[in-house]
């Protein structure tokens, strides 16, 4: 995340009032301190932000003035109460959320290539695939979904949905997927993916304070090489788990990911449970 720092004319302009809301990125002019509002609560009867930087380390500061949003000075004010809320309320996927139970288990599955494209979708779908009785396995990657097909022996009643990435003519995921498909009856097995290497560059960059993803040279393994250029520990697998987390921390809802993901796992669902008529 970054702030750029207003020159000294941008000095004098009068301060904006600004409500302090969860996902705003300040600056505190004093410290220099540039992060996320990540709460705001009363303290001892003072009104007190929590903000979070791209390192995950996180500060507390009293609302008031002294503050820069995009090198702007602004006056951070508590935010105001909300009406109540009438109407439909959505989930993170932005489907309408519904009294219902989960389903028991249906008999169609959904495969991702990883645990993080796991713990993506559910994080943004999971209350849908709950409600209809879908269950999320990993494949580990695409190289194995010969085998998961083999044992999970699909048909038009019992239906496999593939999400793949980098899913793009010429790749080595789409020979092996269109080869793969290729044996099984219509209606049975579909399989999608998105353009990116990795599902980490399907959320957009601008919740980790990037105007763009990293470019990663194909022989530097895309995740550490992401970590390295964000500033933030690679090393290890623990700390690529970590980083993992903090940057899937910063997705809120299905708005916070990229269209080329959203309309790929949109149509997979409705594969395994087509809407209601």
């Amino acid at each position: 995340m970054r702030v750029s720092r207003p020159s000294g004319r941008a000095r004098l302009r009068p301060q904006t009032t600004v409500e302090a809301r969860p996902g705003l990125v300040v600056e505190d002019v004093t410290s220099g301190f540039v992060g996320e509002i990540l709460e705001v609560s009363k303290v001892a009867g003072e009104l007190l932000m929590v903000l979070e930087d791209r390192h995950g380390k996180r500060r507390r500061f009293p609302l008031g003035p002294g503050f820069w949003i995009d090198g702007e000075p602004v006056n951070l004010i508590g935010p105001t109460a909300q009406p109540a809320r009438t109407g439909l309320e959505l989930t993170a996927s932005g489907s309408v959320r519904t009294r219902e139970r989960a389903r028991t288990m249906a008999p169609h599955r959904l495969w991702v290539e990883g645990r993080h494209d796991w713990q993506l979708i559910d994080k943004v779908w999971g209350e849908d695939l709950r409600r209809e009785g879908i269950a999320v396995e990993e494949l580990a990657g695409v190289d194995r979904l010969g085998d998961m097909l083999a044992q999970f022996r699909p048909t038009p009643t019992r239906r496999a949905a593939v999400l793949v990435d980098h899913f793009l003519p010429g790749t080595k995921e789409y020979r092996i997927v269109t080869e793969l498909l290729a044996g099984y009856p219509e209606g049975s097995v579909l399989a999608l993916g998105h353009p990116f290497v990795d599902v980490w560059q399907a959320i957009k960059p601008e919740r980790v304070g990037l105007t763009a993803w990293p470019e990663i040279p194909r022989d530097e393994d895309i995740k550490v090489g992401t970590l390295a250029r964000l500033g933030l520990p690679h090393d290890t697998v623990a700390d690529v788990g970590r980083g993992w987390q903090m940057i899937l921390a910063r997705v809120r809802n299905w708005k916070d990911l990229e269209p080329a993901l959203l309309g790929r796992v949109e149509e997979l669902i409705d594969f395994l449970a087509p809407p209601q008529a």
